[in-house]
């Protein structure tokens, strides 16, 4: 949590929390964060079709798992069943989604992208890495490769996996 949370986690010591020097670069590191997210979110605009950050990560677990239910979507997103069917309402509304019956189970439902779900994430997909090239372009060689290595360690660490120095 956020210094502004104030549940407690962020202070050294507390709990088994990080310490001081990992609060201090955690807040050095937000503003980058910050920067990332506003370029990837702004740049995930440009697609033919505008969505929702919520949106365009439901079809991304739709793509990785096609098939899933409503439940399992839920689940993944961490949102309530409810608030995964409206938002599949909306996805399908938008040609983007669509509801299959389950070959063996009658009572269930499948999901999967539309041919023009799948053209959507795409483009996204390539302005978002066109707009972080550009970025990367005016970085050091070396700043770009200390970044991907801090970048897969980070990818590594929050997979609980130990090491996770990405040089393999």
């Amino acid at each position: 949590m956020s210094r502004l949370g104030g549940f407690g986690h962020d202070r050294p010591g507390g709990a088994g929390g990080p310490d001081e020097k990992a609060l201090s670069l955690a807040r050095e590191m937000s503003d980058a964060v910050d920067g990332l997210v506003h370029l990837w979110s702004t740049a995930g605009q440009e697609a033919s079709m505008r969505l929702s950050a919520h949106q365009l990560r439901a079809l991304r677990i739709l793509e990785s798992g096609p098939g899933l239910n409503l439940t399992a979507l839920a689940e993944s997103m961490e949102i309530g069943l409810p608030t995964a069917s409206r938002l599949c309402d909306r996805l399908e509304a938008a040609g983007l989604l669509e509801r299959v019956l389950h070959p063996h189970k009658r009572r269930e439902v499948q999901l999967h992208l539309t041919g023009q779900g799948r053209q959507v994430l795409g483009q996204v997909a390539v302005h978002r890495s066109h707009a972080l090239a550009v970025v990367l372009a005016t970085m050091e060689p070396a700043d770009r490769e200390a970044l991907l290595r801090g970048m897969r360690a980070f990818l590594s660490a929050q997979e609980g996996r130990p090491g996770g120095t990405g040089d393999s």
